[in-house]
């Protein structure tokens, strides 16, 4: 799963807070740009999401509808590991952003690694 650019990460945010599969016409209407948007510009972009593999999508007539083939969570947890994977050094890396945590983060962590040791 590759990263994204500006205007796929907003179309993205659309279909994350979205309750139910979206055609392009729902993600245009809702999507927040400083601009005007063409309709074709924001089916392209869709296009290009379910090519990336970030997207689902399914016949709802005539056109598509879209949904976030996963969680804001796993895309972000999966990007994660991309990063790490090809940092070369992921323990350095790791270690490093350890260190530079933020104090709410340095929490973050060690709840997580809290429940992690309690499975066992």
């Amino acid at each position: 799963m590759r990263g994204l650019g500006e205007l796929e990460a907003k179309v993205m945010d659309v279909l994350w807070s979205a309750t139910e599969p979206l055609r392009v016409r729902e993600v245009l209407e809702r999507l927040d740009t400083p601009r005007t948007l063409a309709y074709t510009t924001v089916m392209t972009v869709l296009d290009n999401l379910h090519g990336k593999g970030w997207v689902r999508r399914e016949r709802s007539g005539r056109a598509y509808a879209y949904t976030a083939s996963e969680s804001r969570e796993e895309a972000g947890a999966k990007l994660l590991r991309d990063v790490l994977a090809s940092s070369g050094d992921a323990e350095r890396v790791l270690l490093h952003f350890a260190r530079s945590a933020t104090p709410e983060e340095s929490d973050i962590l060690r709840r997580a690694l809290n429940r992690r040791g309690g499975r066992g």
